[in-house]
């Protein structure tokens, strides 16, 4: 399906996650670029009235710029295809899939696909295991992104406070080996992956803060490492997106590189941000495409989530 400048374009952000923040932001800049594409544009924040606020824009297409619960994990989308409304980035079970991070490490293990060693408590804070290589240890909500509730542990001092943290974000926490080495992104837009950014956080954790705050982070587009691994990074990524369902729009895959360039596969975005420090803009930058052209490119993916799983 081609959309053309006079298409009636909603685009959905805001939201009911913790993430909201951060969507209004992304929401506002894709608006505005679709605008300057001659798009006719309606913003819509979305609420528990989000089914009747879209049945009266009368809109012909969705771009979601929503992150977090309800937004990214397949429930929105589910709504859209209800409604038979087109929309942007994959379809439902692949968004419930890569939103949550146990089934997508189950999907990448079942490809052979490396990601690292996790435990997933069962809710006891008596006895809390621990991947087999110990500390240091990533303690993180299982459904939920931007960083938030994410800690790093060094010893098991550190794991009870993690733990509460973490479950500020909802009630499953997973417990993931940390992998020493360089932070990785790698965006697949259609299938294909765009140049690797290298991220450098202030501190040496990418958290919240380092993600939106600017000055917090380097990035490095592209990033200083050998052609060779750049590649075998890339591959992975757009193996990643494939194996999961992800064949639509545009998806970012978060590697570690490990001290003997091994990529480990940490989380696939399904909806990523569109904010001024944003990752995906900053990577089809480096490719040669602007702002406004990589929102067409995604609304031209835009469709109903008609092939199988």
């Amino acid at each position: 399906m081609k959309f053309t400048p006079g298409t009636r374009i909603g685009v959905l952000y805001g939201g009911l996650s913790a993430e909201r923040e951060v969507s209004l932001k992304s929401g506002k800049a894709v608006g505005l670029a679709l605008q300057e594409l001659g798009y006719l544009v309606t913003l819509i924040d979305v609420d528990r009235e989000v089914v009747e606020k879209l049945k009266e824009s009368r809109i012909e297409v969705v771009f979601i710029a929503l992150h977090g619960a309800y937004g990214e994990d397949g429930t929105i989308q589910g709504v859209l295809e209800y409604l038979k409304i087109p929309y942007t980035g994959p379809g439902v079970m692949a968004s419930s899939i890569a939103m949550n991070k146990v089934m997508t490490k189950r999907v990448l293990l079942s490809h052979d696909i490396m990601t690292p060693d996790y435990t997933v408590p069962d809710g006891s804070d008596d006895d809390i295991a621990v991947p087999p290589g110990g500390y240091p240890l990533v303690v993180k909500p299982v459904a939920e992104g931007s960083s938030l509730g994410v800690s790093i542990v060094i010893d098991a001092e550190q794991l009870p406070k993690a733990f509460v943290e973490a479950r500020k974000y909802g009630q499953q926490v997973m417990i993931e080996s940390y992998i020493p080495g360089l932070e990785l992104t790698a965006a697949v837009l259609g299938g294909e992956a765009l140049p690797l950014i290298e991220i450098r956080a202030r501190g040496g954790v990418y958290d919240f803060q380092a993600k939106y705050t600017k000055g917090y982070s380097e990035y490095l587009v592209p990033a200083p490492i050998a052609p060779e691994i750049a590649r075998k990074v890339q591959e992975l990524a757009c193996l990643s997106a494939r194996v999961l369902g992800c064949t639509r729009g545009a998806v970012r895959v978060d590697f570690r590189l490990d001290m003997e360039n091994q990529p480990y596969v940490i989380e696939v975005n399904t909806v990523p941000g569109m904010t001024e420090t944003s990752l995906l803009p900053q990577a089809a930058e480096a490719a040669g495409m602007d702002f406004t052209a990589l929102i067409d490119r995604i609304l031209q993916g835009a469709g109903l989530d008609l092939a199988p799983f």
